[in-house]
Parts: C-alpha cells; sequence; structure tokens
C-alpha cells in the first residue's frame, strides 16, 4: 500500500462518523428513511458478499466494486469485509436486485436502470435522456430531495441504495448502419436499458437488455444492429468495435450514468453504527472516484478506438437529436402521469435542472465557450 493511500485511508476512517450518505445534509425525511441504528457488537467481524452485474475484472465498473471492497476492508481494520463476485459467478447480471432484496447477499453493485421489469421507478435513478450531468445529478441527490427519492422506490424491495460510481457523460452507441434521420430508428434492433430505450421503441426500434458479457457475440452475429454500453474506457476492452464501424455522439440516452450499491435493509441494520457509517462514506469515496477515473482513462481510449482501430466517429444529427428530445418529453410524461411516484421524482428532478440550468450557463457553460474559442 502507498503512503498516499495510507493517508487517504485514515482520513476517510476518522471522517466517516460525521458523514452522511453520500455527503447529503441531514434532515428528517432522510432519517426517517435511513437504516436504524446498529445492534451488531462493535467487536464482532462481519463477512458480506457483493454481487454485481458487471463481466469479471472490467475497467471501471467491475474495478470500482473491488475498490470498495479494498477501502472498507481496511478503513475497518479488517473488521468488514467484503467477497466481489463479477456477473455468473454468484448470481446472473440481471439477477442482483431479487439476490439483495431476498437477502441471499447483503449487497450489489449495478445499474438502477436494470430493475425497472421489478419496480419502473428505479430507472430514474441511472440519468435521464437529455438530462443533468453528473456534478449536476450529484447536487440533486445530496442537497435538492434525489436521495430521499431513490430511498423511497427501493424501501419496498427491503433495499437501501447508496451512490456507487458514474460513468460520466456516455457515447450514444455503436452500429453496424450510419443514422442520417428519426427514420432509420424504424426496425432498428437495438440494446438499451432503461429510459433510452423506451424513447427508441416509440420511434419504431425493437429494444432489447443484455449484460455486457454477451454484447459483443450479439451485435458481431447480427441478433442486434446497435448497443450503448458506456464510454471510450469501458467499451475498448469488449471489443465491440470490432463488430460495429460506427461510435455516435452524443450520449444523449445517458449523460450521467450513475451506478448503485444496494444493501439488504435488515443486513445494514444488523451492524454496528460506526460500520453503517464507514460504508455510507466508502460508497461517497469511490462514486466520486470512477467518475473521476472515467474521465481520465476515457482520453487515451479513444485515442486507441480511433487511431490504432480506425472507428469512425459520428454525431447524431440536430434533426436526429431534436426527434429524440421531443419522443424523450412524451416518454417521461407519460411515465410520470402514469405513476405517482414517478410523477414526484420528475417534478423534482426537472425543477432542479431548469434551476442549475441558469446558474450553468454563465458559469461552467460560458467558461468552456471562452477555453474553447
Amino acid at each position: 500500500m502507498t503512503e498516499q493511500r495510507r493517508r487517504f485511508l485514515k482520513m476517510l476512517a476518522a471522517g466517516a462518523a460525521g458523514v452522511a450518505a453520500a455527503g447529503c445534509a441531514p434532515s428528517s425525511e432522510r432519517e426517517a428513511r435511513e437504516p436504524a441504528a446498529g445492534r451488531g457488537d462493535a467487536g464482532e467481524r462481519y463477512r458480506w458478499r457483493l454481487v454485481t452485474a458487471w463481466p469479471p475484472g472490467l475497467p471501471g465498473f467491475g474495478t470500482t466494486a473491488v475498490a470498495l471492497a479494498d477501502t472498507l476492508r481496511e478503513v475497518s481494520g479488517g473488521r468488514f469485509t467484503l467477497q466481489v463476485y463479477a456477473a455468473g459467478e454468484l448470481v446472473p447480471a440481471f439477477e442482483v436486485f431479487d439476490a439483495v432484496s431476498r437477502g441471499s447477499v447483503e449487497m450489489g453493485h449495478s445499474a438502477p436502470a436494470y430493475w425497472k421489469g421489478q419496480a419502473p421507478t428505479t430507472q430514474l435513478f441511472t440519468g435521464y435522456p437529455f438530462g443533468m450531468l453528473p456534478a449536476e445529478f450529484n447536487a440533486w441527490m445530496a442537497y435538492g430531495g434525489g436521495m430521499e427519492l431513490w430511498r423511497e422506490c427501493y424501501e419496498p424491495y427491503g433495499l437501501v441504495p447508496f451512490p456507487g460510481g458514474n460513468t460520466g457523460a456516455q457515447m450514444g452507441g455503436w452500429f453496424r448502419r450510419e443514422i442520417r434521420s428519426v427514420d432509420d430508428f424504424s426496425g432498428l434492433k437495438i440494446r438499451m436499458p432503461g429510459l433510452g430505450g423506451d424513447v427508441l421503441r416509440r420511434l419504431g426500434a425493437t429494444v432489447v437488455n443484455l449484460p455486457g458479457g454477451e454484447l459483443f457475440t450479439a451485435l458481431q452475429s447480427g441478433l442486434i444492429d446497435a448497443t450503448e454500453w458506456a464510454s471510450p474506457y469501458n467499451d475498448l476492452p469488449l471489443g465491440l468495435y470490432q463488430a460495429a464501424p460506427y461510435y455516435y455522439f452524443p450520449g444523449w440516452h445517458e449523460p450521467a450514468g450513475s451506478i448503485e450499491i444496494i444493501i439488504n435493509r435488515k443486513a445494514l441494520e444488523s451492524l454496528p453504527g460506526e460500520l453503517q457509517k464507514l460504508i455510507q462514506t466508502a460508497c461517497t469515496a469511490v462514486n466520486h472516484q470512477m467518475l473521476s477515473e472515467f474521465m481520465a482513462r476515457n482520453v487515451q481510449a479513444l485515442r486507441v478506438l480511433v487511431e490504432e482501430h480506425g472507428v469512425q466517429l459520428r454525431r447524431f444529427p440536430e434533426e436526429v437529436l431534436k426527434g429524440l428530445h421531443k419522443a424523450a418529453s412524451e416518454t417521461l410524461d407519460e411515465l410520470g402521469a402514469a405513476n405517482p411516484l414517478a410523477g414526484r421524482i420528475l417534478r423534482s428532478y426537472r425543477e432542479f435542472q431548469d434551476g442549475v440550468a441558469g446558474w450553468q450557463a454563465i458559469s461552467e457553460g460560458s467558461y468552456l465557450s471562452a477555453r474553447d474559442s
């Protein structure tokens, strides 16, 4: 272990007791939904299992789960250990939610959009089409009521969610043929989970959801015509460039690819209070760590894709983006009207986005325009 990492872990442990979940300020509503005070023995050792929705060793996603386990073991002095299982090693990728909910395992690392079949509102916490960027999304979660709403979504399933990473703004996907108009989505077979898939389905696409480990084969065989996954850093090791030549941007469907840590509520409440706080703090740390990792690694990965593998970058035409934006608004409006909780989440999210947009325009937006002019 490096001296720098030792210092970081010491600071993390020292600050754990004073940090609330996801860095949020305390509130009476949150306290009503947070786990009860720990009942565990302060000297007892705990060995938990964490199952993920990611292929073994996948950069960014899989390595973040391992980083969480390493951090918790080190800052707890070995009192708390996590055994991390990749998708399929203990449970399949799309069974993480159910396994943690029923208590077969204690923790999971996945994407909220995967669980729309179990609970339609969960997908609202992966990121919205044409929604907020990571800093804006994190601000909404911490100070705009997002965390309270997220926990309300998961409460009926005996789960407590925490932010567990973020990819940042994603790419628009890999395509075997070019997209020149909105009509080109009609009949397109594409892997895109969550709200983005609902938008494309509205435009006539055939939408499927597949785990990351199956994407290359599905794309290469022609089972699907296109797929989204994340961004260059994560797409490169999956080899998707070998199956589709066109790499589209922007990632309109997921401008802030939020990843989750989900914990069985009964298991969490069985821990002493100080270990609960350590988990909360460690989740906050890896949430920011993963975002920084993707920002740093995407640069070289994109260069490799373009310069070494001949990937053709394509920007979605403006008319296509306008059509997607219109379909996204209609999709979200329908979801909000059909589900009262979804309606409350959408109102909260949109109000926060509208409010922060003005500040962003004169702060980061104007600065980036000046910097890059």
